[in-house]
């Protein structure tokens, strides 16, 4: 199963959840997608304020220094990929890009870098992003490389802790739209509403300090 379970021996894959310019061209993107997630909302007057998650209280995986792979709680034997076609799926060998940071932004919003591994070692080369991609003909939000674009809300994503009792398991979302996996099209982004699939988890998997530009 590659390096997506590097430094975990052989405990269950559960999941959860990368980038600037890269050697691979990045999908186009002409359509209008969701703006910026809001990481917290305002307590109401009298109440307690919401702690604000800083860099000090990050998980070590999500701090920006470390490189993971991602496998999906219920996936075992995939893996997390920015494939050359320029789209995220999930793949059972060792194409694309399958290293990734999460680069912390403000409170739980984080930019996804995406690197190509070199001999199962630190990510080489310039990252690609993960952008939110709106194809725009009644088809579902989908992940997509891209330049790194620090003021594109599309590369804003919002990682939180996901309920599954496993470590460094999380949920991803972009404007209230999670990533999860359809049997039908892949990994989708899809906003939660009545009787929606529960978000998948995603496990970040430790695979050692980020590339240092």
């Amino acid at each position: 199963m590659s390096r997506w379970i590097a430094g975990l021996g052989i405990a269950v894959l559960a999941s959860a959840v990368g980038a600037c310019g890269g050697s691979t061209t990045p999908a186009g993107d002409g359509a209008t997608s969701p703006g910026p997630t809001t990481a917290t909302s305002a307590p109401a007057t009298g109440a307690a304020p919401t702690p604000q998650i800083t860099a000090t209280d990050l998980p070590e995986v999500l701090s920006g220094t470390r490189q993971v792979t991602i496998v999906r709680a219920d996936g075992f034997e995939s893996g997390l990929s920015m494939t050359d076609d320029g789209r995220l799926a999930e793949v059972d060998g060792d194409e694309g890009r399958q290293l990734f940071v999460a680069v912390p932004l403000d409170g739980q919003l984080f930019r996804i870098e995406s690197y190509q591994g070199g001999g199962g070692g630190a990510g080489t080369g310039e990252p690609v992003c993960w952008r939110v991609h709106n194809p725009s003909n009644g088809q579902s939000l989908y992940v997509e490389g891209a330049s790194c674009d620090a003021g594109d809300p599309r590369q804003r994503f919002e990682i939180v802790a996901a309920d599954t009792g496993t470590e460094n398991t999380f949920m991803i979302s972009n404007s209230s739209a999670y990533l999860r996996n359809s049997s039908q099209s892949g990994l989708i982004l899809e906003e939660q509403g009545d009787g929606s699939p529960t978000p998948d988890g995603f496990r970040f998997n430790d695979n050692g300090p980020a590339p240092t530009s």
